[in-house]
């Protein structure tokens, strides 16, 4: 479905990448689209890219109203995915 989901941010790397944290499942992302990003921070992930910061606040109402519509998991579930390379068709 490819929904924007807010992701804790637990370590920084060189390039301008991020380890984050969802759901239990870890995964490195861009933040080279945000200014300024320190490790606790929330961001909004979308496809592999830290989108936005937000609070903590929001992050945790955002995921509850997934959880409670049912998208939650399927949000977690793909970005356990591997990422595909190439064009699309």
């Amino acid at each position: 479905m490819c929904l924007a989901i807010p992701a804790l941010v637990t370590a920084l790397h060189d390039g301008a990448m991020a380890s984050v944290s969802v759901g239990g499942i870890a995964k490195q992302v861009s933040i080279a689209l945000l200014d300024e990003v320190v490790v606790g921070d929330y961001v909004l992930l979308h496809v592999g890219y830290a989108l936005h910061r937000v609070s903590e606040e929001e992050a945790q109402r955002t995921l509850a109203m997934m959880a409670e519509a049912g998208l939650l998991q399927a949000e977690v579930v793909e970005m356990t995915e591997p990422v595909e390379t190439g064009t699309a068709p």
